[in-house]
């Protein structure tokens, strides 16, 4: 029985390793190619007999099916044709980076979106910005000391255009360590009174700023009492500006000064001694020229003249002279007009208001130390800020309240007819025209 493949010739098998000179095996002597020849189709086997009788091969797991060799295709069938490789999932390049194969994917990467990068970002800046905006009002809203209740006054008169300030600083001592007040040279006297008053109008002509002597000549009208809620009957009575606040506190000066002037006050604002040094140290110190050399043993004041940064301790020093002053009283009201918008101006710069370790230490120094009334707001107080920002610009005007003298007891006497019309342009809004000592 003949076991050489169908096809293979005499030749074929003599040049198969022995040496042949026609046959084209190993041992051939002849270089000539063998002809081309079909071959025939070999295919796998059921899997329940192996071929040929041999016992079935084990099964297998996981084996890929393997390409098969067809008569009459012309050679072998890799599955080229039709796109199709090992690994691929159908449909690949042939690099194994078909959309089904869970490789890299080939080509350029997209270019950046800026446009939408630059949206978030700025959504995500808008954000904060306005949850630290709101969390600072917050915050500084529930800090003010809303103490006062004018709603207690009485009588009062009719409210005209603008916005009118009480603005009253006392020498209150209270939370002052006995070494702070050694320091800032306040004494120990036990309550507080007024120890500078003025009223601050803001409007569309301007801001004006008008200091009310302490040493004022004033009358004390009818009123009820803050915490007793008595009326008390006018008499008549004749006394200095500052015994009002000293007999029945802020609602009684309020009371007194809008009965003497006829001009309606819209709100109250009042800080003390240690308050005042804790802003201008929170500030970082305000500068002033001053016109010439200072030196009081009680207030602590010892300046040269010319400009100079005054800290906290020099600063409450200044406002308080009184004594090395010419002009006493009406002198010391000029300083300190002049100081607290040199004060407000260094408060509202970009320099304070844009950088958090100035803005809030100085936010937290103010408004701890400020009382105001229950319908203060934070807008209104820097509406105030803001209007004595611009009288120390020049864009307003400051003055003590006119004078015609001294009266009978010797207080301050204000001129009557230049009061009146002082009030009747404050009330109307307008230019202020009218010149004050």
């Amino acid at each position: 029985m003949n076991d050489w493949p169908q096809g293979w010739s005499d030749d074929n098998r003599a040049g198969n390793g022995r040496g042949s000179r026609r046959g084209h095996g190993h041992g051939g002597a002849s270089a000539q190619p063998e002809s081309a020849r079909v071959m025939r189709q070999v295919r796998r086997g059921p899997t329940g007999a192996g071929a040929g009788g041999y016992p079935p091969a084990p099964p297998q797991q996981a084996v890929p099916q393997q390409p098969s060799y067809v008569d009459g295709q012309g050679g072998y069938d890799s599955g080229y044709n039709t796109g199709q490789v090992y690994g691929g999932a159908g449909g690949g390049d042939g690099r194994g980076t078909g959309h089904g194969g869970g490789g890299r994917q080939d080509g350029p990467r997209p270019a950046p979106d800026w446009r939408r990068r630059t949206k978030l970002t700025g959504i995500t800046l808008v954000t904060v910005l306005v949850i630290t905006s709101v969390g600072t009002y917050f915050w500084a809203d529930s800090k003010l000391n809303r103490e006062v209740d004018l709603s207690k006054v009485i009588d009062r008169p009719e409210g005209g255009e603008g916005t009118n300030y009480l603005i009253v600083g006392s020498d209150s001592r209270e939370g002052m360590t006995a070494e702070q007040k050694k320091d800032l040279h306040t004494g120990s006297a036990e309550g507080k009174r007024t120890d500078s008053m003025m009223i601050l109008h803001t409007g569309d002509n301007g801001s004006t700023l008008v200091s009310l002597p302490r040493d004022s000549n004033v009358e004390i009208p009818s009123f009820v009492g803050s915490d007793s809620g008595k009326r008390y009957e006018g008499t008549g009575r004749q006394v200095k500006l500052n015994a009002a606040y000293a007999e029945d506190g802020p609602e009684l000066l309020v009371r007194t000064v809008e009965f003497n002037t006829g001009l309606r006050i819209d709100h109250y604002v009042e800080i003390g001694f240690a308050g005042f040094a804790n802003i201008v140290d929170a500030v970082g110190g305000v500068e002033m020229d001053i016109p010439r050399a200072i030196k009081d043993t009680k207030s602590g004041a010892n300046f040269e003249k010319g400009k100079q940064t005054l800290n906290g301790e020099e600063a409450l020093a200044f406002v308080r002279t009184r004594y090395a002053l010419a002009g006493s009283d009406l002198d010391r009201t000029k300083n300190q007009q002049k100081f607290l918008s040199a004060l407000a101006g260094q408060v509202a710069t970009p320099g304070t208001v844009l950088n958090p370790f100035k803005l809030y230490p100085t936010m937290g120094a103010g408004l701890d130390s400020l009382i105001v009334d229950k319908e203060m707001g934070l807008f209104d107080l820097a509406g105030m800020f803001w209007a004595m920002k611009s009288v120390s610009g020049g864009d307003g005007t400051s003055m003590n309240m006119p004078l015609a003298g001294n009266s009978a007891n010797g207080n301050l006497q204000w001129d009557a007819t230049k009061v009146k019309e002082l009030v009747n342009q404050l009330k109307n809004d307008e230019k202020v025209t009218v010149s004050g000592n």
